[in-house]
């Protein structure tokens, strides 16, 4: 059965696609083999994506088709859209500039990589057929929703925007497109990616939940760890924060709060019976329950494999069907029953003979509730038979996670909802309270530390850092030529006739012929970077740092395969101001807060109306729900207000 995405794009997509592997894509070899730089790959996968109108006014953008599931077919569109600095709203990036990487040249080119919310795709999809006109400029890249959203730099720097769920309604796991992520950054040769940490679940933050837990927050699975902090948050700040809570002793937890709040004893109580080893701590407590968790079935839950994405019957109506089906079953005392008769039985409330079929076909070996639904064929009646078998108290060992089965009999079994829900308790009382009885002895610190925690959102991953891909690998070294690691220093000159220092673009790959002179060198790598940079379109090479060489002298006899050489240069026009082709662009803007930040770290700030030096909001005391004051006084100024003699 096709899925109503699939319906909508068999009519209105102008012609057939390429369909891809959605588990495999992004892999080194798929669609494409992966072995240059990130700019010669991306070049590569766009050869063979679909080229595609009206997703963004004065963009270029391809889509391609990627199979989820091959039966029933499902199917999800990734859509890349390249953003030329002349169609760009804002030249200068602000994910570098709260990041710290202001100090990257604004580079040419990005490139968005988007997988649209159902609703997205259908309005791209409606805007291709004509239903939507064109003057409406329907814009793939402002819109929200997206199940993801990432950017890249052309140098290979980037950063991902969004992760959307099936919590934030999508088909796909938070986990499956953060592997997909994962994979096109490594395919494609990223340098370094960032991303804004703000996943929840439940209104419980995953950076501090994961972070007493694991040491590391959700997205630490994936590699990404700890990039900037706002508030004047730094690394050791973060990691002693986390240490706190985590070796926080639950004997002492029980003892300042047990006599107000009588739950916490019998939360800790009941999981402490559960496990086989002992739980001293809090890091214990949390990390123990979030394993447990991946354990226990769903009560009262249809199985997630049983609802497919492109199920013609709605959640709710296969969960009735099911439970008419585990009903009829228990009725049969643990029995085998054959498969008409299970039929016939739930026939007696379901009057839907289709959805029964598709039912009983989905819930072989599938468990529901405490149950596990049993399906064989009958050796001698050649039958189907279906019978139930308890499985409440069975809970399997993996990576260390040992549960008493004995123990979970009785008023100590629980669920899943259960579990969630105590959790959820005990992260609001103890990690997020912030009332009289947390700021007792050594409880005291759990507020500050969970705040800090809270604070560090701004996450880094190292692809490949400083060289974009290695020269030693198989089919890199063609014959008959030789590769280097260059970068450019640009000069300057100001009317003082100072020299203006700024930091170097990362290294690039330039491939020459072994007979290449220093000449050609120079007219390559002025192509390379011009090609690459906005603020060097007219850059020229004028020397090579720490090489006394002429222009006609050949490289190969000089420098090594695989070298790193720094060019100098400056630009032949003059028409840019050269702090406006960084990412930081020219910031007048002086910050100095009470928390020890000196730049703008993205949180809402104020500046003072007399000094003009900026603060946080949240640290001069204005909560975030609450409007800026008309006039704002820094405590430095209201002081010297103070003691200034009143006027006659």
């Amino acid at each position: 059965m096709m899925s109503y995405l699939d319906l909508i794009s068999s009519k209105k997509r102008k012609r057939e696609e390429r369909v891809f592997r959605f588990k495999i894509f992004g892999e080194n070899g798929y669609p494409v083999e992966f072995d240059g730089s990130f700019q010669q790959n991306i070049k590569k996968l766009l050869e063979l994506g679909h080229f595609q109108r009206n997703i963004c006014s004065r963009m270029p953008s391809w889509s391609f088709k990627l199979e989820v599931i091959r039966q029933p077919s499902f199917h999800i569109l990734l859509f890349v859209v390249e953003e030329p600095i002349e169609a760009s709203l804002e030249h200068h990036c602000k994910h570098c500039q709260y990041l710290g990487w202001g100090q990257n040249m604004i580079c040419n080119r990005k490139y968005h990589f988007v997988l649209p919310s159902k609703d997205i795709e259908a309005a791209f999809l409606n805007c291709q057929d004509g239903a939507i006109s064109t003057k409406d400029n329907f814009n793939l890249v402002q819109s929200r929703g997206h199940l993801m959203h990432g950017i890249f730099h052309s140098n290979g720097f980037g950063h991902l925007l969004c992760v959307n769920g099936m919590e934030g309604g999508s088909d796909l796991a938070g986990c499956q497109i953060m592997e997909f992520w994962d994979r096109l950054c490594t395919g494609l040769r990223a340098r370094k990616v960032s991303l804004n940490d703000i996943s929840q679940k439940r209104s419980m933050e995953l950076r501090l939940l994961h972070g007493v837990a694991f040491s590391e927050p959700w997205f630490g699975r994936w590699g990404y760890k700890f990039g900037r902090g706002s508030f004047g948050v730094t690394q050791p700040m973060h990691q002693k924060a986390i240490e706190t809570i985590q070796g926080m002793p639950l004997c002492i937890l029980v003892h300042y709060l047990g006599n107000s709040n009588h739950h916490i004893p019998v939360i800790l109580s009941r999981y402490q019976t559960v496990s086989d080893h002992s739980l001293v701590t809090l890091g214990d407590l949390f990390r123990f329950m979030l394993e447990l968790k991946t354990h226990l079935p769903e009560e009262n839950c249809v199985d997630s494999h049983i609802v497919k994405p492109t199920c013609r019957w709605s959640p709710k109506r296969v969960e009735m069907a099911t439970r008419v089906i585990v009903e009829a079953l228990k009725r049969a005392e643990f029995r085998w029953v054959s498969r008409q008769d299970v039929r016939d039985a739930a026939r007696a409330y379901i009057g839907d003979t289709g959805l029964l079929d598709f039912v009983l076909k989905s819930l072989g070996n599938h468990v529901v509730g405490n149950y596990l639904v049993r399906r064989c064929l009958n050796p001698v009646t050649k039958v189907l038979e279906y019978c139930l078998e308890d499985v409440s108290n069975v809970h399997p060992e993996q990576q260390g996670l040992v549960i008493n089965n004995s123990k979970m009999k009785g008023r100590y079994r629980m669920t899943r909802p259960q579990l969630m829900k105590d959790m959820l308790y005990l992260y609001r009382c103890i990690l997020k309270d912030q009332k009289p009885t947390m700021n007792q002895g050594i409880l005291s610190a759990i507020p500050a530390a969970t705040r800090i925690i809270l604070d560090t959102k701004y996450l880094v991953k190292e692809y490949n850092g400083e060289l974009p891909w290695k020269i030693h690998h198989t089919g890199h070294e063609e014959a008959g030529k030789m590769t280097l690691y260059c970068t450019v220093f640009l000069r300057d000159k100001q009317e003082s006739n100072e020299v203006m220092k700024k930091a170097m673009p990362p290294l690039e790959c330039i491939t020459l012929k072994n007979n290449a002179t220093f000449n050609e060198l120079k007219l390559e790598v002025e192509r390379k970077f011009r090609e690459l940079y906005w603020g060097l379109k007219s850059f020229v090479v004028e020397s090579i740092m720490n090489l006394n060489v002429k222009g006609t002298d050949l490289v190969s006899e000089v420098v090594e395969v695989g070298q790193k050489i720094v060019l100098e240069g400056s630009n032949a026009e003059s028409g840019t101001i050269n702090e406006l082709i960084y990412e930081c662009g020219v910031n007048n803007r002086v910050v100095d807060c009470a928390c020890g930040a000196k730049e703008d770290d993205g949180e809402r700030m104020i500046s003072c109306d007399i000094c003009e030096v900026w603060q946080h909001s949240r640290c001069v005391q204005i909560p975030n729900n609450q409007e800026m004051p008309p006039i704002f006084l820094c405590s430095r100024c209201e002081k010297e207000i103070m003691i200034l003699p009143s006027m006659p």
